[in-house]
């Protein structure tokens, strides 16, 4: 391991000598949601990479843990805050910490955390779930980013990693809070990243669709909805790891969409090029599958990265 950490030391200082990308490698790195999933193999993998890390989130000791991981794998310096990024107080907090530890401001900002929520029509969500997920996924990439983007805007360097999901366009039936704070977060990714063009600071979205991760489990979803997703993410989803280093390759390249996985990319064409078709489909089989009366299943720590 220790060939591994070497190496990638040295690509990071070849690549500041030579001027090359190094968005990623030797990053000082804030990283939301770092505690479980794909916020704690990007903290792993960017420590792989040469980076010191801010590892956040609304579990302290699942923080704590990522820290603990990194110092063992990798020997690299990491750090455990605590923060609840739909607590715009925190995430100031967050701000202001990550510039005391860093000297400065980061180079890289990865807002990924987020709860998973579905099962139910509209009509049937209630107010107060809506608010719990936008709160979360979509009011927690606001505060990262209008907190974050103005210290790189002056630095005049670095990047930004959304995390939204596929969820954002595929807009499957009774998932609607989940698709409207992930759909909210692919615009907000692509609006700031005109905004930034020529800045210096790269923006970079990631679309997923299922990921070995705890967010089925740890959010307010129905029981028969939360089986179904946990069975798909054992059988078809891709691993924190995969996913962290295809994101970070490509935020590396410059990329402005990542999705990772083929059914993302097929979803990505069939609703740009035959959207009412696809619509319709989409009507067809939320008519014929049975649907989920049950309650949401027992969850765990409901905040956590996805």
């Amino acid at each position: 391991m220790w060939i591994v950490d070497a190496m990638a030391g040295a690509n990071a200082a070849l690549r500041s000598v030579i001027g090359g990308g190094d968005r990623t490698y030797g990053a000082k790195a804030v990283v939301t949601g770092a505690g479980s999933g794909i916020g704690r193999a990007f903290a792993l993998e960017l420590a792989r990479r040469g980076g010191e890390v801010i590892c956040a989130d609304i579990d302290l000791g699942r923080a704590e843990e990522t820290v603990a991981l990194i110092d063992r794998t990798h020997g690299r310096r990491a750090h455990a805050v605590r923060c609840d990024v739909a607590q715009r107080a925190e995430v100031e907090s967050l701000a202001r910490h990550s510039a005391s530890l860093f000297h400065g401001p980061p180079t890289l900002v990865i807002n990924n955390a987020g709860v998973g929520i579905g099962g139910k029509p509209v009509g049937d969500i209630g107010f107060e779930d809506w608010q719990w997920a936008l709160g979360i996924n979509l009011w927690g990439v606001v505060h990262g980013c209008e907190l974050f983007v103005p210290q790189l805007r002056r630095a005049g360097r670095g990047g930004i990693i959304n995390v939204a999901s596929a969820a954002g366009f595929a807009a499957a039936p009774a998932m609607a809070p989940y698709n409207v704070s992930k759909a909210a977060v692919v615009s907000l990714s692509e609006t700031l990243a005109a905004e930034l063009s020529g800045s210096g600071v790269a923006v970079t979205v990631l679309c997923p669709t299922f990921v070995r991760t705890n967010v089925a489990r740890d959010g307010r979803i129905t029981a028969g909805s939360a089986r179904l997703a946990t069975e798909l993410m054992r059988w078809t989803g891709f691993s924190p790891d995969h996913v962290a280093r295809i994101t970070l390759d490509a935020h590396e390249r410059g990329r402005l969409h990542v999705l990772p996985q083929l059914d993302a990319v097929v979803v990505w064409h069939l609703k740009r090029h035959f959207p009412a078709t696809y619509t319709r489909a989409l009507g067809v089989l939320n008519r014929v599958l049975p649907h989920d009366d049950s309650a949401p299943a027992p969850a765990g720590s409901e905040k956590t990265g996805v």
